[in-house]
């Protein structure tokens, strides 16, 4: 006798999710003219139950020879198609003139894979693409999420072998900083148990990197009071009556409480990613995200202006929102190569993660690093505070490194563009970098001098 129809469902659900790794090299994309300037390679690599979707980006200079950058977006559950149509990559929304229905894509100059390998990834499983085999693999911890993209990588070189030589290095933006550290270790850990292929780990890309939960919300308040949103007596009397700890008050210290209540009135409205910026909500996958999504999918101005104001059309967050637009269309999903019925909708940054954070520090883990002979880029954009450069430079001052060279201004193009900072330790160098003006994260606002910056750092010239 036939199976009824709903004993067929589950069957054919089973037989669509249980797919092998699958690659294809994506020749053009919607909303680009013409076949596209460089190599995309977009496919499903499987660990365990989970089945990861990454885009890679082929060198534009010396493929076999540049490094090979896992790059990994935060949140978490950011896809990786932040990283590589916001960040590093080599396509952006042509914004200017967009009037609704498909974005259009531009060809950036200047984008990372001018100069290495590029993965990008979406990371941890929920994000983007990225989908679970079985009920239990959507839910995953910082800890889990790190061994996976370890195996993931090992996977992906296991399928790739003309990369197996190249310098490898892992990237991380904002929330992926805590992840970053976790999978060098990781990866040093698998190296040395022999598993196979090797990973030639060289070092770690780590921009606006979260690292010490306490660290960075103790620094919003002092980098608060050195960019004048707070007045010298609003600073000196939280210091002094907290304690400089502005984290888990104690309700009874009503002089601290008051103290820190009168400051976060000052900076409420203040845009957290660039305090420059204007103050604008975050787009996130709620109703009236999706009633603007809809209405923008038509070609018609007025239609735009109507559901969302005037000024969000010059926030910074109006971008992501294009993304969305984009990722939705089934025709853009066919050209990725999505494997059809595994996302039900694309999202730049899935809130709704089944994620469990377990990890609030990782001081300690770069702490050990300092052991292994690693090469780190650590650099963050000085009107950032989301994760303010002063906590990233006191938990920097825990690693209890030797300067190498001291403090000093760095320059594109004969500008300052930042600050820099070296130090060392047997064979492990760090190097820290503020950009200039930028938020949160630096690619975004600064692109020219973010890539001139990892360009010079990863090919080991001077910064």
């Amino acid at each position: 006798m036939a199976p009824s129809s709903s004993k067929l469902l589950p069957l054919l659900l089973v037989l669509l999710l249980s797919k092998p790794a699958f690659s294809a090299i994506v020749k053009t994309l919607p909303g680009f003219s013409g076949e596209l300037p460089f190599t995309l390679e977009t496919g499903y690599i499987s660990v365990g139950n989970v089945e990861f979707f990454y885009y890679f980006v082929v060198s534009e200079s010396n493929p076999g020879a540049d490094p090979l950058l896992l790059y990994l977006n935060g949140g978490p559950g950011c896809s990786g198609l932040n990283g590589f149509l916001f960040q590093i990559g080599p396509l952006k929304f042509n914004i200017t003139d967009y009037t609704g229905g498909l974005p259009q894509l531009l060809y950036i100059a200047n984008a990372w894979s001018k100069t290495a390998n590029i993965i990008f990834l979406d990371f941890p499983v929920g994000a983007g693409f990225s989908y679970a085999t079985s009920s239990d693999a959507w839910s995953t911890t910082d800890t889990e999420s790190s061994q996976q993209a370890h195996y993931f990588l090992r996977n992906w070189l296991e399928k790739h072998p003309d990369y197996q030589t190249n310098p490898v290095f892992i990237g991380t933006d904002s929330y992926a900083g805590i992840q970053g550290p976790m999978i060098a270790v990781d990866i040093m850990k698998g190296n040395t148990a022999g598993l196979n292929p090797l990973v030639n780990l060289k070092g770690l890309s780590l921009g606006c990197p979260h690292t010490d939960t306490t660290i960075e919300a103790n620094a919003k308040i002092p980098f608060a009071h050195r960019l004048a949103l707070i007045s010298d007596e609003m600073y000196e009397s939280a210091l002094e009556s907290c304690n400089g700890t502005y984290t888990d008050i104690d309700a009874n210290n009503t002089a601290c409480v008051e103290a820190v209540d009168a400051i976060d009135e000052c900076i409420e409205l203040i845009s957290d990613q660039n305090v420059l910026d204007p103050n604008c909500a975050f787009l996130s996958p709620h109703a009236k995200e999706l009633k603007a999504r809809r209405y923008l999918r038509g070609n018609n101005r007025n239609v735009i202006l109507s559901s969302l104001s005037t000024h969000d059309l010059y926030c910074h967050n109006f971008d992501y929102l294009l993304s969305d637009i984009w990722g939705n269309y089934k025709s853009v999903q066919e050209a990725l190569h999505v494997r059809e019925g595994t996302v039900t909708e694309f999202f730049r940054c899935n809130i709704s993660l089944s994620y469990t954070v377990n990890v609030n520090s990782v001081v300690a883990i770069h702490k050990n690093l300092t052991e292994l002979g690693l090469q780190l880029l650590v650099f963050s954009g000085d009107h950032d505070m989301v994760i303010p450069h002063n906590g990233i430079e006191e938990w920097i001052g825990y690693l209890d490194l030797t300067v190498d060279t001291d403090w000093r201004p760095w320059f594109v193009n004969g500008q300052v563009a930042g600050y820099i900072v070296k130090y060392t330790n047997s064979g492990y160098r760090l190097t820290y970098a503020t950009i200039k003006g930028a938020g949160h994260s630096p690619p975004e606002y600064k692109r020219d001098e973010c890539f001139t910056m990892f360009h010079r750092w990863i090919h080991y010239y001077p910064i």
